[in-house]
């Protein structure tokens, strides 16, 4: 697969990329080296490999699901910050439906 000059004028249109003409030319074969460098992407045998997220293995770290109690921080300060609510129901912000 090969790019032409319209065609990279097209991309850059398409991106609202404005372009010097003289720029166009010499993104031709670059855009076609990219494609070239995916075609052969594409050659590669994948059959074995598993699909991955992350080349290096991440775990979720966890805390623990605690309110602080300490007043200047957070936390034990519901009621007050319902009173401030339009509508309060059932210790949470009393919201108007929105899907039907």
């Amino acid at each position: 697969m090969s790019v032409t000059r319209e065609e990279v004028a097209k991309i850059a249109s398409l991106a609202r990329i404005r372009m010097a003409e003289e720029d166009l030319d010499h993104l031709v074969p670059e855009f076609n080296k990219i494609l070239e460098w995916v075609e052969q992407l594409g050659e590669v045998d994948t059959s074995g490999v598993e699909p991955m997220t992350a080349v290096i293995e991440q775990k979720l770290r966890l805390r623990d699901d605690v309110v602080d109690a300490d007043p200047l921080t957070g936390g034990g300060k519901r009621n007050a910050v319902l009173a401030n609510a339009p509508a309060a129901e059932h210790g949470f912000y009393g919201v108007p439906k929105v899907i039907e």
